[in-house]
């Protein structure tokens, strides 16, 4: 069984910064004051950056990674 993750599908900034908005609307008043909530978003977000980074980079190769 594979886990979501909600990185692979944030691929603008502005899908980051509705997932951010969103995520804290929600969970703000679950968290209670703990950071951890916060950390998991920003976390998500820096690794949707990076993949996003990734196929950037792919790209200008000749997407070479399709191929693995």
């Amino acid at each position: 069984m594979t886990r979501y993750d909600v990185a692979e599908h944030l691929r603008t900034q502005e899908e980051m910064a509705a997932y951010l908005e969103a995520y804290l609307e929600v969970c703000l008043e679950e968290a209670d004051g703990d950071a951890a909530f916060i950390a998991k978003a920003l976390g998500d977000i820096a690794r949707a950056k990076g993949m996003a980074q990734v196929a950037r980079d792919d790209a200008g190769s000749g997407g070479r990674l399709g191929v693995l």
